[in-house]
């Protein structure tokens, strides 16, 4: 193509040099099978090529009109000199992939009191008993980070409120909702609200106001009640039985669309895929998120009683995603949301907003905390950190501070050198580090270093396994599996899992 974006001759394409030397673009590789090789670039592309053709490919003596040649070229892992305007195109769609940075910092929690009636031995947190109201967050508080986090940039923000147990403070909720939406009306801002909540104190007040507002609920249910009483123990009551109670009561009052609820692994969770996930479908919960501790909080004094290694997960995980796959395969819709994070990454050019698996890292980035106390954390996670005595992620307050010297300060700044996985050794050459994240504050946490280990750190065992079986899984091409698995990206109408996949593929948008 000239520069006028015109179509050149077809005899100038006929006439190729098939002699002429190709030049590779830069890619992370590794042995996939023992015929195999997984080859994945910058901008998350990837391609599977046979021994043979992997290794002709390096040494520059791919047949020019090959079919594999064009594949190369199309995906941007070599370059000729009949290629025009490659280098717009890779920025677009490197621009596209990084996307998420321009309108960063959607997520906003308030923290609104560390108080609840839970003494679950996996909490993040450091909880604290129901009577001390001392840990509530108050309205000078309350109005400042709301101040602080419309300032931002962002359209579309999702304001969510945690604990403790949010509930219990449910006065600030109502306030910060009234005085958002009040101050809203000048800014025109795209804002949902959502409250994390184990559901103990709902009452009909709760869910009139909630109903008004549009709120989103957001609850924990770790499977059947054997399972989610040993991990959510409630005094001398049943957690599930209050749980499933006042998860039916919201439903009904809601809509099933607004309620949503997530799992916690732990070892009381182990072998029992089958039974956790059937408990999610009988309960009309639409999707399970496969969730593995964190080590933060109580869930590092209890980890000898609760925990396991990396891998004990992911043999869970894969043996629940199979059981999952197979229910819709027998046209059950029910989605695993982890899977579908990682699967947009993979299959898709747009990006994702999940904290855990962004690079830069969504510490401070994608996501801002700011506690009951006014402290500002970079996340959720150095928010439980502080809880244990460490505020190495603590940048600022929002009484104290401006909004430059907690965004822009020096403290956000240390924290943005090791929030590139594509600087940092390990993940640099990883054949998955496009679909991964950096996530300084979970190594600080576990190995007290931002930059961290990568052969030692259990981020990177869980993330890699998993993400090895997903390809396992594309590269067979099952059409079923394919077409369920796009459905979860793209949340389609279920009757796509009736038809024939190519057909599919020739009416939507997204293939």
């Amino acid at each position: 193509m000239n520069n006028r974006l015109e179509f050149d001759s077809l005899e100038k394409y006929s006439t190729l040099d098939k002699n002429k030397e190709y030049f590779l673009l830069p890619f992370n590789f590794n042995r996939f099978d023992s015929n195999k090789y997984l080859l994945v670039n910058d901008l998350g592309k990837y391609i599977f090529l046979e021994k043979n053709l992997f290794h002709d490919f390096v040494n520059k003596k791919l047949k020019i009109n090959s079919d594999i040649y064009f594949d190369l070229k199309s995906k941007k892992f070599l370059v000729d000199n009949q290629t025009s305007f490659l280098k717009n195109q890779f920025i677009s769609e490197y621009q596209t992939k990084k996307s998420f940075l321009i309108n960063s910092r959607k997520l906003h929690i308030f923290v609104v009191s560390l108080r609840c009636d839970h003494s679950c031995p996996y909490c993040q947190v450091s909880r604290q008993s129901e009577d001390k109201d001392k840990y509530d967050m108050n309205e000078e508080i309350a109005k400042k980070s709301i101040d602080l986090a419309l300032a931002h940039p962002s359209r579309d923000m999702t304001f969510e409120f945690q604990g403790g147990e949010a509930l219990l403070n449910f006065e600030i909720i109502q306030y910060i909702v009234s005085y958002t939406k009040s101050k809203n009306e000048i800014f025109k801002k795209n804002i949902d609200f959502v409250i994390c909540t184990n559901l103990s104190t709902l009452s009909n007040d709760h869910l009139d106001f909630i109903k008004d507002h549009e709120i989103k609920v957001s609850t924990s249910l770790d499977g059947p009640e054997y399972i989610h009483d040993k991990n959510r123990p409630f005094g001398r009551k049943s957690s599930y039985n209050t749980v499933v109670a006042n998860l039916k009561k919201a439903q009904e009052a809601l809509g099933k669309h607004y309620v949503s609820a997530l799992m916690t692994t732990t070892k009381n969770s182990l072998g029992f895929s089958k039974e956790i996930v059937d408990e999610y479908i009988k309960l009309g919960l639409g999707s399970i998120f496969l969730r593995s501790l964190s080590p933060y909080g109580f869930a590092v004094k209890t980890k000898k009683a609760i925990g396991y290694d990396a891998y004990d997960f992911v043999k869970f995980y894969i043996e629940t995603l199979d059981y999952i796959l197979k229910l819709n395969k027998e046209g059950q819709v029910f989605p695993e949301a982890y899977t579908s994070i990682l699967l947009k990454k993979i299959l898709t050019p747009f990006p994702v907003g999940y904290v855990d698996l962004a690079s830069p890292a969504g510490a401070g980035f994608n996501v801002v905390v700011y506690n009951y106390d006014g402290d500002v954390y970079a996340s959720d996670e150095s928010r439980m950190l502080a809880e244990m005595g460490d505020k190495t992620f603590r940048i600022g307050n929002v009484v104290t501070d401006t909004y430059d010297e907690i965004f822009f300060g020096k403290d956000l700044q240390t924290i943005s050198k090791f929030s590139c996985n594509e600087s940092l050794q390990g993940c640099d050459s990883c054949v998955f580090q496009s679909f991964c994240g950096a996530d300084p504050v979970y190594h600080y946490a576990t190995q007290k270093d931002m930059y961290g280990n990568r052969a030692n750190s259990d981020f990177c065992k869980k993330n890699y396994s998993i993400i090895n079986h997903l390809f396992k899984i594309i590269k067979d091409q099952d059409d079923d599996v394919m077409r369920i698995l796009f459905s979860w990206i793209y949340n389609d109408d279920h009757e796509n899992l009736k038809v024939d996949f190519k057909k599919w593929q020739q009416t939507t948008q997204y293939v």
